[in-house]
């Protein structure tokens, strides 16, 4: 049996977690995956997967050996791929997850761009704020804000976020400016439901973190429709300045508390681990940095 087919089997049933999944992205059937990982731990002479009926997990043995395998195979497929891209123009298709609010806001030009200058690529987005398994989901590159909970994530950053705080000029009238965050407490907040409240909502003082208890009766997964709802009077947000800005031009919005805001964050492009980068992506990725050049948002 090929040693490259079982190499690639066995990190399948890996990163895919079972396989029946890593036969689908494979394109071969359950019973092949089963056979070529059979073959390997029997030509190895150790068992690298602990079998049960509901999962596969990795014995010590078999995590050494991914570790090695896996840079194996990107090995073979940069090698690969360095002779491919010299005989032609970046080509093929990438699978970009974006959050929806910023991915929107900030990212729709610099891919026109890149589309523009590369006929030969295609992109398919997913522009969801919610944290994607890039694995589970076969996702090339995502661009994430904030902490990089994953260390395993391979992570690029591409600019510096900052957040303000801000009311409409109806609320401000109606319900008073608070001119300190523990005056929080007597006010209507938004929260961004993918992080904490607590987070959101802390700022320092003395050199502690400290986070008012808020109070909120509604919450969101975007950013947008925050501060939407904001510019309505009924309540104060908390979010990214790029998503606020145009509200504060208009007026819609006035920013409050502004010696006291979150710090910034991050915006990075990351990838997957233990996956070779390909040439389109990492061409592509190069064009986001150019374009940001790790400024701030």
């Amino acid at each position: 049996m090929n040693r490259l087919e079982e190499l690639e089997a066995f990190i399948a049933v890996v990163d895919y977690q079972g396989f029946g999944n890593a036969g689908e992205k494979l394109g071969i059937a359950k019973s092949m995956v089963s056979r070529r990982v059979t073959e390997l731990e029997r030509r190895l002479g150790v068992q690298l997967l602990q079998r049960t009926t509901r999962r596969q997990s990795l014995t010590d043995s078999g995590q050494a050996f991914y570790q090695r395998a896996t840079q194996i195979l990107a090995d073979l497929n940069e090698a690969e791929q360095t002779v491919a891209d010299a005989q032609c123009q970046v080509s093929g298709r990438i699978r970009l997850a974006l959050p929806l609010g910023l991915g929107v806001s900030q990212l729709a030009a610099p891919i026109s761009d890149f589309l523009a200058e590369n006929p030969a690529i295609k992109i398919d987005i997913d522009l969801n704020d919610r944290r994607l398994n890039l694995i589970e989901e076969n996702i090339d590159l995502a661009i994430r804000i904030g902490e990089l909970e994953d260390s395993n994530l391979i992570a690029r950053k591409l600019a510096s976020v900052h957040f303000a705080i801000c009311a409409s000029p109806d609320y401000l009238e109606r319900c008073g400016e608070p001119r300190h965050p523990a005056e929080l407490v007597d006010h209507e907040v938004l929260v961004y439901s993918n992080i904490a409240a607590g987070r959101q909502w802390s700022y320092s003082e003395g050199g502690e973190s400290v986070s008012p208890r808020v109070k909120y009766r509604l919450t969101a997964n975007n950013g947008e429709f925050l501060a939407a709802v904001a510019c309505q009077g009924n309540a104060i947000v908390n979010g990214p300045l790029a998503l606020l800005q145009e509200h504060i031009d208009n007026g819609e919005l006035v920013p409050i508390l502004r010696q006291h805001t979150r710090s910034e964050v991050g915006m990075y492009a990351i990838y997957p681990p233990g996956r070779l980068i390909s040439r389109r992506v990492k061409v592509f990725s190069d064009a986001l940095y150019a374009h940001f050049r790790e400024r701030n948002l």
